[in-house]
């Protein structure tokens, strides 16, 4: 994926994506010594290990952050039915196995996580990009 940055990190390997980021701060909350927004970089792996690191980043509604595992021990992410939950004057969070496709109808790729924009004044559509914030959208 271009723009993916990655952390390795013990028995997994963190991926960020910037654009997909709607800083919701699940990360910085679930492991605020690893996630520091204020901090270059910003993720900081060393001393935790991968099960645990894994568990931080599928609090990411996003998909921004995400995880390779470099241990048998870390299972990779997968889930067995999509959820689709609402933010009230929001986005769609969306979990589960899915395959997204652009408005004009190229191939995002399969994800497990992403939050899709539901104003209609995104600018990454299918995706939020916060913009519901601030065009008035209620719902």
């Amino acid at each position: 994926m271009a723009g993916t940055r990655e952390y390795p990190a013990e028995g997994v390997v963190v991926t960020w994506e910037p654009a997909r980021c709607v800083h919701a701060a699940e990360c910085v909350r679930g492991l605020p010594g690893v996630f520091d927004p204020d901090r270059r970089p910003w993720i900081e792996t060393g001393g935790v290990d991968g099960a645990e690191l894994a568990e931080a980043v599928r609090r990411c509604p996003s998909g921004a952050l995400g995880y390779r595992s470099t241990d048998p021990a870390v299972p990779d992410e997968s889930y067995a039915e999509v959820e689709v939950r609402l933010v009230p004057n929001g986005p769609l969070a969306v979990r589960g196995p899915m395959r997204l496709t652009s408005p004009d109808g190229a191939d995002l790729g399969e994800r497990v996580r992403a939050v899709l924009c539901r104003c209609g004044g995104s600018a990454d559509k299918p995706f939020c990009d916060g913009t519901h914030r601030s065009n008035g959208f209620t719902g």
